[in-house]
């Protein structure tokens, strides 16, 4: 439990340092209220992404296989176009600005997962080999 909150702790830092970089690279994003904005920001898109992104997701699915996953990309930018209106913290420029603002986040968040975030590791092959 413990490792799980852990986790959910780092992952949420490494959101908001990866908004803090997407505001600063795209032009047409902005995060007001500093840090505290931020960080409402990266726990309203954690959230938005956890609740309505795999019904999303899955509703898209055709689509998405038909693009050969390109309709993602238009999928994170309607949940991160979401995010921005349930957060009031986050404002976005016009569409390409919001796809092109999600596809930075998707890669920067997941570096920023893959440095931060340890590996894990199979519990059953830890007990044999320990």
């Amino acid at each position: 439990m413990v490792r799980l909150l852990r986790a959910l702790i780092l992952q949420w830092l490494v959101l908001v340092v990866v908004l803090a970089i997407t505001a600063l690279l795209v032009p047409g994003v902005q995060v007001t209220g500093g840090l505290w904005g931020l960080i409402v920001t990266a726990a309203v898109v954690g959230l938005v992404n956890a609740l309505v992104g795999p019904v999303l997701r899955l509703l898209a699915l055709p689509l998405t296989l038909l693009t050969l996953g390109l309709f993602s990309l238009v999928v994170n930018a309607v949940l991160l176009w979401l995010s921005a209106v349930l957060s009031g913290s986050l404002q976005l420029g016009g569409p390409l600005t919001t796809i092109l603002a999600a596809f930075v986040i998707s890669v920067l968040n997941a570096v920023g997962t893959r440095l931060v975030l340890p590996r894990r590791t199979d519990d059953r092959t830890s007990r044999r080999h320990g």
